[in-house]
């Protein structure tokens, strides 16, 4: 089934002249639910250390700046560097797209660890619980690039596809909405299930541990349904940008899991 890619207008609605964006609107559910969600957590699990709602409810803020900020640099030095070399006052353009997940994931840990630090918490409790969360925000945000038209996946043969006009006729992979599917529908019912698990509620860290691994281990599947971003190519004919630091994440969430499981 080969169907054609739906024009929707970037721009939801206005207020007041100002054009609020789809990509905005994405990231204003996801911080929310998850938001929402991390509340329902501190409650449902068995947790040794006490998050109060002030707590959950100030960590937003250090949230939405380490996702945001961490995203737009690690997009930055991560995929397009030349690019905003050559003109640096288009990296505020974060309207327009161009976010990076490894650099949200980087801004996201620190923002974590400082305010664990700050408030007395355990920083790998929190980083459980916004594990946990992560999937929801991801999944809207995904649903947002594909609503951009950006992140198209490559030319298929088979029997479904999607054909981008804007790119050319061939059909293509709609891996914007594999990677909703994925890393955003799939890795959140699957850690919902493990921390049902008391093994795994009862070794703080090891949440967030599943959520690396499994992101990255389903991240890297997905690249090699998305086009390679043309800035950069594929390394060795091989692996892109997003496989290499995804192979880092899954090496990373193993060590960790390994640490974590040991210390309880």
């Amino acid at each position: 089934m080969i169907i054609e890619f739906p024009q929707i207008d970037p721009v939801a609605f206005s207020v007041f002249g100002l054009g609020i964006r789809w990509y905005a609107l994405s990231y204003l559910v996801g911080f929310i639910l998850g938001w929402r969600y991390i509340l329902h957590l501190t409650k449902s699990w068995r947790l040794n250390v006490v998050f109060t709602k002030e707590h959950i409810d100030d960590f937003l803020v250090w949230a939405v700046l380490g996702a945001i900020l961490g995203g737009r640099v690690g997009y930055v030095l991560f995929y397009n560097s030349a690019q905003y070399l050559e003109n640096p006052a288009d990296i505020l353009q974060v309207w327009k797209g161009g976010m990076s997940f490894h650099g949200g994931l980087i801004g996201m840990t620190l923002s974590m660890f400082i305010f664990a630090k700050l408030r007395h918490l355990s920083f790998l409790r929190l980083a459980d619980l916004v594990a946990c969360a992560a999937p929801i925000g991801l999944f809207f945000g995904r649903i947002a690039n594909f609503i951009n038209g950006e992140l198209f996946g490559r030319p298929t043969s088979g029997d479904w596809g999607m054909i981008f006009r804007f790119v050319d006729d061939q059909p293509r992979h709609p891996s914007q909405l594999y990677e909703a599917a994925l890393e955003g529908g799939l890795l959140f019912v699957l850690l919902f299930l493990l921390t049902r698990l008391r093994c795994v509620q009862s070794a703080p860290g090891l949440a967030a541990s599943i959520f690396l691994g499994g992101y990255g281990a389903l991240r890297f599947l997905v690249e090699y349904t998305r086009q390679p971003d043309a800035q950069l190519g594929l390394f060795w004919d091989m692996f892109s940008m997003g496989q290499i630091l995804c192979a880092a994440m899954v090496l990373t969430a193993i060590i960790a899991g390994v640490l974590c499981k040991a210390r309880t």
